[in-house]
């Protein structure tokens, strides 16, 4: 197949360091040895013309797919939908119901997203799990002073720090240690993380950190927390599981597609005491945490690198593949013609 343009549209920037960010920077490099991919913020009818935009966001991005859709309507557009477009925004906002609409294929990144689709829409989605490499895993030392459980997530609601910060007054291990990283986008959640740390000397809000760092941070704890309520497909929960880290995890759609509905450590999303509980436990309880890493190690074939490579490439040579009767150029005399 000839080396095709594409264009990755993320609403998010390298700078924000965040889940969709990771999704877009690592579907260009799976996709750059064969086509020549750009990640931009957007698209206009004024900009070069792609010959398959992959958007990100479906609400987020439908400004600039409606406006690739109408200038290159016999060109191919993925919708890659986040946990904010499958858990509100397609039930509230039409533009990301028209943005189901109007692309040739969609991407769930966890098999219980395809719930939450109309019926009519299922034959053109796909459900691609995102990956991590694998790191060697860190062996608990017995002795250790601390176990150290970590949240990793920017402080805004749908990821609900506030449960990780509650249930940190609630854990009565004397050795457990809750680590948080992440920005604060919520002003609010700033000083309720300031005031935790204060107050909860377990606690330890540790701010931002670049990604490699933060993965670094995570593999040497011994589980790692999500208290998410709305999640399309966390990135951390597979760099957690590549890690060999257990995961405790809010019982949301989002998780359960990642892990699996027989996994053992879920509590209820919102129920600090719940996590509170579940920290001990695992703490406390060498048989159950042996059980979640076997669990977990058992998700891992799911989340390699090579597998979710080969599913990018070949959805999006499936789409780049010429149809039979499809032109290779709008007729002469369109208002946008095909490069």
């Amino acid at each position: 197949m000839d080396r095709k343009r594409i264009l990755i549209v993320s609403p998010a920037a390298a700078r924000d360091n965040n889940g969709n960010w990771q999704t877009a920077s690592r579907w260009a490099r799976f996709l750059h040895a064969r086509h020549a991919v750009t990640v931009a913020p957007g698209w206009t009818e004024d900009d070069p013309a792609p010959d398959l935009l992959i958007a990100l966001h479906a609400r987020r991005s439908a400004q600039a797919l409606a406006a690739f859709r109408t200038a290159h309507p016999a060109r191919p557009a993925i919708v890659v939908l986040t946990g904010t477009d499958l858990y509100r925004d397609i039930d509230t906002a039409p533009d990301a119901r028209a943005s189901l609409e109007a692309a040739d294929a969609l991407v769930v990144l966890q098999e219980a997203g395809l719930a939450r689709l109309p019926a009519h829409l299922l034959g053109k989605t796909r459900v691609i799990y995102q990956s991590a490499p694998a790191l060697r895993p860190v062996a608990p030392a017995p002795a250790a002073r601390h176990v150290d459980i970590c949240m990793i997530g920017h402080l805004r609601a749908e990821k609900d720090p506030l449960t990780f910060m509650r249930a940190a007054a609630l854990v009565d291990h004397p050795r457990v240690r809750l680590l948080h990283i992440g920005a604060a986008l919520d002003p609010a959640l700033r000083d309720a993380a300031r005031a935790t740390q204060e107050a909860t000397p377990r606690y330890r809000w540790l701010g931002p950190l670049p990604h490699a760092q933060a993965r670094q941070r995570l593999k040497r704890c011994r589980a790692m927390a999500i208290a998410s309520v709305m999640e399309g497909g966390a990135n951390v929960v597979i760099e957690a599981v590549t890690s060999g880290v257990p995961v405790l995890a809010s019982r949301i759609d989002g998780n359960l597609g990642m892990l699996g509905a027989d996994y053992a450590g879920y509590f209820a999303p919102g129920d600090a005491a719940a996590l509170a509980r579940l920290i001990a436990r695992f703490a406390g309880d060498a048989d159950f945490e042996a059980l979640l890493r076997r669990q977990c190690a058992a998700r891992v074939p799911l989340f390699l690198p090579a597998t979710e490579q080969a599913a990018v490439a070949d959805l999006v040579d499936n789409l780049l593949r010429p149809r039979p009767g499809q032109l290779d150029h709008l007729p002469i005399g369109t208002e946008h013609e095909r490069a």
